[in-house]
């Protein structure tokens, strides 16, 4: 990518660019909670959507600052190139970012909303799903480790309470978050492969909008699939493990309890 550094017509001095005699390393140094821009690529098309970036670098510890403002640099210029965020893209662009503030390591992480259009179950309507996704891209010592993070909501129905009751059981929405590290940018997953590991574990998915035979449906198939937060965290974990492009994980549930004022969770994580 090509910067557009316009140069000062009155230059000043480079502050940030003076040597500190504290000799204190910096591991992250940068900014973050900026709204900017993005382009992300969901079910084989480009999505316009809105992002929240964190960028830092690491300063060295004779470094007196960070140019930071080579980092709203980078960003623009991202922008009005048209680049679409992907494993391949990230892999390039953090390295373009780097050698732009002269910084051996950084990171870069930006959430955002991303829609799936989904057909209803039965009557086949079609609607899009919100869902939240992050990247996170960190660089050092050569080598750079690219996540994906998505947060989906289903429903979850429970065991004990369909077991104990003559009709119905307590059901409830629940949020599953998914971080995965890729073992390889060619080898990228499909944000719509990531939410599939969730809903498919689910009692049941959820659409944005359903007739009443589709109420029917979800309801009766998710009273087939009754799941305690510790199945469907098992479930989900087992699914993104069998899958060989992904290596460190983390995988929370969150369910939001229906007959009681606190919620509950669970976490799997796995190191590689």
């Amino acid at each position: 990518m090509a910067f557009n550094m316009t140069p000062d017509l009155n230059p000043m001095p480079d502050v940030q660019g003076r040597r500190d005699a504290r000799e204190l390393p910096i591991q992250r140094v940068g900014i973050k909670s900026l709204r900017y821009p993005l382009r992300v690529m969901v079910a084989g098309k480009v999505q316009q959507t809105v992002g929240t970036w964190t960028l830092d670098v690491a300063l060295a510890a004779d470094q007196k600052g960070a140019h930071m403002s080579r980092l709203i640099a980078w960003l623009e210029a991202l922008d009005l190139s048209g680049v679409v965020l992907t494993a391949d893209t990230l892999d390039a662009e953090i390295k373009a970012m780097l050698a732009l503030l002269d910084a051996e390591a950084g990171r870069i992480e930006v959430s955002f909303p991303f829609f799936v259009r989904k057909a209803a179950p039965v009557s086949g309507l079609q609607s899009l799903m919100e869902y939240d996704g992050s990247w996170i891209a960190e660089r050092q010592g050569g080598v750079t480790r690219l996540t994906m993070q998505a947060v989906v909501p289903v429903k979850s129905l429970c065991p004990c309470s369909k077991e104990v009751s003559d009709d119905g059981a307590h059901n409830q929405r629940s949020h599953i978050t998914l971080r995965v590290e890729l073992l390889a940018p060619q080898g990228g997953l499909e944000w719509t492969e990531l939410v599939r590991f969730a809903e498919d574990n689910a009692s049941s998915e959820l659409w944005g909008l359903l007739k009443r035979p589709d109420e029917k449906w979800v309801t009766e198939h998710a009273y087939a699939n009754p799941k305690f937060v510790e199945d469907l965290i098992r479930d989900v974990a087992t699914a993104v493990a069998a899958d060989e492009r992904i290596g460190s994980y983390r995988v929370e549930v969150v369910n939001h309890e229906s007959i009681h004022a606190h919620d509950v969770h669970a976490v799997i994580e796995k190191s590689v």
